[in-house]
């Protein structure tokens, strides 16, 4: 909602001329109303009474609505879903072939041989041994 200061001479001269009109009509239904009821006794032309719901109506809403609900739970709680025997034994099939497949592929062991670790354990120690003549204490 705009500010009321940011409005133009126009803008606000239309606000009125609706406001004004507003007026008039409450007025005519104000009218209509005191006609309708006799004369105007009622200070408040359009009373509005709360309805009031008897206990019986009130419980048979809530049963229906916990009808509802229990049709509702009913229909998504079905307990656990169980594997079938079949089931498993395809998927433990599957698994046995997928790794089979990758045992057979001719992809090389990526690990280092126990003699190229010992070649690379030697070479670290010959550099720890030059930094230590040095009197280093980092590399």
């Amino acid at each position: 909602m705009t500010n009321i200061t940011n409005l133009t001479t126009g803008q606000l001269n239309q606000i009125i001329a609706i406001k004004e009109q507003i007026e008039a009509l409450q007025a005519q239904i104000e009218s209509i109303a005191a006609e309708e009821s006799g004369g105007g006794d009622d200070p408040v032309p359009f009373a509005v009474t709360k309805r009031r719901r008897s206990p019986a109506v009130r419980a048979r809403m809530a049963a229906a609505q916990q009808a509802r609900w229990a049709r509702i739970r009913g229909t998504a709680r079905k307990g656990k879903r169980r594997l079938s025997a079949a089931g498993r034994a395809a998927i433990i099939a599957a698994t046995k072939a997928r790794w089979a497949k990758a045992k057979a592929s001719n992809k090389k062991d990526r690990r280092s041989s126990p003699a190229v670790r010992a070649k690379l354990a030697a070479a670290a120690k010959a550099r720890w041994a030059k930094a230590r003549a040095e009197g280093k204490t980092r590399l």
